[in-house]
């Protein structure tokens, strides 16, 4: 069983259609996940990464805002070339609380310490990580011009948006190369987005498929994932899902579920 791969928009970039979400590697503070969960060991994260990358996966989704995970990645990451990194700037979480900051400045510090986190000299995608105002930071703020300089630098592959309004999500896929977007059957609204997206030929990764697992935390069937990835996937235009998870089995799972979904 092979993961299905697809070509995000003009990006040129080839991702796994489910990516491996990494908030779990390194917070466990303010998460809006059904159960707690105590931060992994190293060796747990590496068995995490051998499997995913054994069964396909080749996308992992990280953030300044996710606690230690860049840093954990960047210390037990091999063969980087294998990997297709997703960052993101603009949300820091200090001392239990999130703030955010969009200025260029910040930014271009934001890159360079993902850079040295993740041991790497370039990072495959950077999303702005909306704190709710889009438009604000697409029309108010020179974070988007200063992503665009680093790409242009060589710094990154392909810039992008986490959105959180259809406005934003259509402005962020106007004028960046791929969206993310929340989508699963009970949050359609960004659907429009995604067709949107789609029809400029640019990239879109969906997050919260499984609505922060609150979708399947009710009856833990499988066929609960399977039915939600199915859903998702059937919309047009949709590169790559992105699912956390800390459980060998529960990533099998998914792989499974997502493979059943696209068949």
């Amino acid at each position: 069983m092979t993961l299905a791969r697809r070509i995000l928009g003009q990006s040129n970039i080839e991702v796994s259609c489910l990516g491996l979400g990494t908030v779990k590697f390194g917070r466990n503070q303010a998460v809006k996940y059904p159960t707690r969960f105590s931060l992994p060991e190293d060796h747990e994260i590496s068995a995490l990464l051998d499997q995913a990358k054994a069964l396909g996966i080749n996308l992992l989704d990280t953030a300044p805002a996710y606690g230690s995970s860049e840093q954990r990645l960047g210390a037990l990451l091999t063969d980087r070339e294998d990997w297709v990194i997703c960052t993101k700037v603009g949300e820091e979480f200090v001392n239990g609380k999130s703030f955010y900051d969009f200025s260029g400045e910040h930014v271009r510090h934001s890159i360079e310490r993902s850079l040295r986190n993740l041991k790497t000299d370039y990072l495959d995608i950077v999303l702005v990580h909306s704190d709710g105002g889009d438009m604000h930071i697409i029309e108010s703020t020179d974070c988007l011009e200063t992503l665009l300089k680093l790409k242009d630098q060589g710094l990154i592959r392909a810039i992008g948006m986490s959105t959180k309004t259809i406005e934003g999500g259509m402005k962020a896929a106007e004028l960046t190369d791929m969206v993310m977007v929340t989508y699963n059957p009970s949050s359609t609204d960004d659907g429009e987005v995604i067709d949107f997206a789609h029809s400029r030929n640019k990239g879109v990764l969906i997050k919260k498929a499984l609505n922060s697992g609150h979708a399947i935390a009710s009856d833990g069937e499988d066929n609960s994932v399977e039915e939600n990835l199915r859903f998702v996937f059937n919309r047009e235009g949709v590169g790559s899902v992105i699912i956390g998870t800390l459980n060998l089995n529960h990533l099998q799972d998914n792989v499974g579920a997502a493979h059943n979904a696209l068949a």
